[in-house]
């Protein structure tokens, strides 16, 4: 019988998806994991699970996203093709599937040099678009890299992520296309805060008829601080915080700065839903989950459909 995600069911009826995210802990532990997902479930559609985030060693995403599906919630497993070879990457889609997670994005991963195992062998065997059409053809086709046929195939629903704020910003578009072509049925975005490049980018997506294509949900991530807002945007790459925002930010004093930077996450969200093209939203909340159902409420996006 083929069971389809809570993601899926939502994006296929038309509604607008909140999808939110949680990283593991640094142990052994399903505390922190239940703790987060008490926080998201029924306010959100899906729950993404980091995996090993920025290099950092941490629970399993797989054996977190069992964690959260044993507590009722939809996961969505993020996968990154930087630890793994494609052996490994075949048995654990398998194995996922296996275990009754229905979603999964699909990743290059961060480079271990920014994390806490700087000596650790880059695998990347395959990259994160090869990683989306293997999924595919062992789902659609019932067959693994090579042309092997498996005794049951995969059921699930393939994501990737785009940043839409990079450089060369001509070639956004084109690797999302690739992206579709592979076959990712939803998008989720870079977080958002320079919204008329968003619009740019999003407009070239819509000429291209791939909104039609593939399901796109907006990156939101709500700024804690001015110094936040500074760091993204000289230290992260592939993230452009206008000034606009940064000014905004520092106007207001430090004990309201966080308020304010939900003010700015609603308002993103706001304009995001009044975009063609746009079918939902991602909120990366980082380490800051608690704010998430505020977050939702606030842009009238509760309750969550029930399908």
């Amino acid at each position: 019988m083929k069971r389809e995600s809570n993601l899926k069911k939502v994006l296929s009826a038309g509604h607008f998806a909140v999808t939110a995210e949680c990283g593991p802990p640094k142990g052994a532990d399903e505390g922190p994991i239940k703790k987060k997902g008490g926080m998201l479930k029924g306010y959100v559609d899906s729950v993404n699970v980091t995996d090993n985030q920025t290099g950092v060693v941490r629970l399993s995403s797989l054996a977190a996203c069992v964690i959260l599906k044993e507590e009722g919630i939809d996961p969505v497993l993020q996968m990154v093709t930087r630890d793994r070879n494609r052996i490994a990457l075949q048995s654990d889609i398998l194995g996922a599937s296996a275990l009754g997670i229905r979603n999964i994005l699909c990743l290059s991963g961060d480079h271990q040099s920014f994390g806490n195992q700087k000596g650790a062998k880059g695998v990347f065997d395959i990259d994160s678009i090869q990683l989306i059409h293997t999924v595919k053809t062992m789902r659609d086709e019932g067959k693994i890299i090579g042309g092997e046929a498996l005794t049951a195939p995969p059921q699930l629903f393939i994501g990737a992520a785009e940043n839409p704020f990079a450089d060369p910003f001509s070639y956004r578009v084109l690797r999302l296309g690739k992206k579709i072509r592979a076959g990712a049925e939803f998008i989720q975005t870079q977080c958002i805060y320079d919204i008329p490049r968003f619009k740019e980018w999003i407009g070239m997506v819509r000429d291209e008829g791939m909104d039609q294509k593939v399901y796109i949900l907006g990156g939101i991530t709500p700024l804690k601080s001015a110094k936040m807002a500074e760091y993204m945007n000289g230290h992260v790459a592939g993230i452009t915080i206008p000034e606009g925002i940064i000014d905004r930010m520092k106007k207001v004093p430090p004990k309201d700065q966080r308020e304010e930077g939900i003010k700015i996450a609603i308002e993103t969200i706001e304009a995001l839903k009044e975009m063609k093209g746009i079918h939902g939203v991602h909120i990366m909340a980082i380490e800051w989950e608690e704010i998430v159902p505020q977050i939702v409420e606030k842009a009238n996006l509760y309750p969550r459909p029930s399908l």
